[in-house]
């Protein structure tokens, strides 16, 4: 298994149990960064263009409010692309828990571990909107892959329920015991 965040393999650090279940979920982009600078120059020589014009037929008061716009679409672009840089949440399941360590802003990172003996998978509908992938245990609750998409959600419950499920009652092969 490859090393995913900070030094993480297959085994936690100072525990010897392998791992029953890893998911990577990162945000998804379909805008590369040569993507955005093609959108930022298309949108800026769009702009340059309009407040041309405008400032031609003597609207010269538009030139500084198209200014300021492109500035925040600039902005908000900019702050698109850096979040998606940031943002990634990894699960990882072995006898001891859940994991769930999540990288943030600055290269933060957050670190949360759930006991397996009270995990439970819940997937909570909201009307009108993807549904919520939780995590239970014990009192605790936390909300996973919150990036997914529906049926992603759907798909990642299922597999982890299901690595849940192995991990507590596992099935063990002993050729002595065979017909």
């Amino acid at each position: 298994m490859r090393d995913k965040i900070g030094g993480m393999t297959d085994t936690w650090a100072g525990n010897r149990n392998p791992l029953s279940f890893e998911a990577v979920i990162v945000p998804h982009r379909s805008l590369s960064r040569r993507g955005l600078y093609v959108v930022i120059g298309f949108i800026s020589a769009l702009s340059a263009l309009i407040s041309f014009l405008c400032w031609r037929l003597g609207a010269w008061p538009v030139v500084g409010f198209n200014g300021a716009e492109i500035g925040f679409a600039l902005l908000a672009l900019n702050w698109h692309a850096a979040s998606a840089r940031r943002a990634s949440e990894v699960l990882l399941l072995g006898e001891d828990g859940l994991r769930v360590v999540r990288a943030g802003a600055g290269g933060r990172r957050e670190e949360t571990v759930l006991p397996v003996g009270w995990l439970r998978v819940v997937l909570e509908e909201r009307r009108g909107r993807v549904p919520a992938l939780l995590v239970l245990a014990q009192g605790a609750r936390l909300e996973v892959g919150a990036a997914l998409g529906e049926e992603e959600k759907r798909s990642l419950a299922a597999a982890l329920a299901d690595a849940i499920e192995r991990l507590r009652h596992p099935v063990f092969d002993n050729p002595q015991l065979r017909d």
